[in-house]
């Protein structure tokens, strides 16, 4: 996810300091996965020099000053142009677990306790999930959605390759 434009959307609705910003990221994107409060300011440092936000006020206070940062007419034709760009579809044309299947059966280890392995760690992730998304509100259900619909296709390759050990065994002798 980009965090810059993520913040440029936030401050659509209106000026707010860099610490409002994190609390608002955090608390509708991250909750797993806070922001770290060098990141959030590191980020509007670039944002500025890049003219898609503007400083609107300074605040001093026992600390640093506090500056409240708007977004420009750039920023909002940036957030547009991100807003309306697709996102590449994830493809996972050669990932971990299939090279670790072909590795287990090149070495003549059982590719079948691989396979059973990440099984088990994708039902226990499930379940998880499944409990978080009981637990929560809205925006918490639909992530959660979205990473059990993952997982749910893993497990059906999963399966697949399970049946298919043999053939690919087969294909991969010299």
């Amino acid at each position: 996810m980009s965090i810059a434009n993520t913040l440029l959307g936030l401050l659509e609705g209106g000026p707010k300091y860099g610490y409002d910003l994190k609390r608002l990221h955090d608390e509708r994107f991250q909750q797993d996965r806070p922001l770290h409060y060098g990141q959030v300011y590191s980020t509007l440092s670039r944002l500025l020099r890049n003219g898609l936000v503007e400083e609107k006020g300074i605040e001093p206070g026992s600390g640093p000053d506090r500056k409240r940062y708007a977004i420009t007419d750039a920023g909002v034709t940036n957030v547009d142009e991100w807003l309306s760009t697709p996102e590449n579809p994830s493809l996972y044309l050669q990932n971990t677990l299939y090279t670790k299947v072909v590795l287990a059966l090149l070495s003549e280890r059982d590719a079948a306790d691989v396979l059973d392995a990440q099984r088990g760690a994708h039902l226990r992730e499930m379940r998880k999930l499944t409990t978080r998304k009981g637990d929560g509100d809205l925006a918490d259900q639909l992530i959660c959605d979205h990473a059990l619909f993952h997982l749910e296709a893993d497990l059906r390759w999963l399966e697949l390759t399970a049946a298919r050990l043999d053939d690919l065994a087969g294909q991969l002798k010299p």
